[in-house]
């Protein structure tokens, strides 16, 4: 974990290393116990693409298995 300070004008600097390993763009999402940065893609396409380059399952039976899964976790 590294700690991080905002500046007199509101600005938070990341460590290089975290900026090389996630890059610059961020969505911050505001938790019930704090903030998350979620790091952007520079191409959120290819990043998908990357992501399920190994899953050999249609759309279809994906939505399925979700829908079976919340059903489940709804306690059906």
């Amino acid at each position: 974990m590294t700690d991080a300070t905002l500046d007199d004008r509101g600005r938070l600097t990341l460590p290089k290393a975290l900026r090389e390993r996630y890059g610059d763009h961020y969505h911050i999402a505001q938790l019930h116990d704090g903030i998350k940065l979620i790091p952007i893609a520079d191409d959120p396409l290819e990043a998908l693409r990357d992501e399920f380059a190994g899953v050999e399952k249609t759309t279809s039976e994906l939505r399925e298995e979700a829908r079976e899964a919340a059903l489940d976790e709804a306690g059906r």
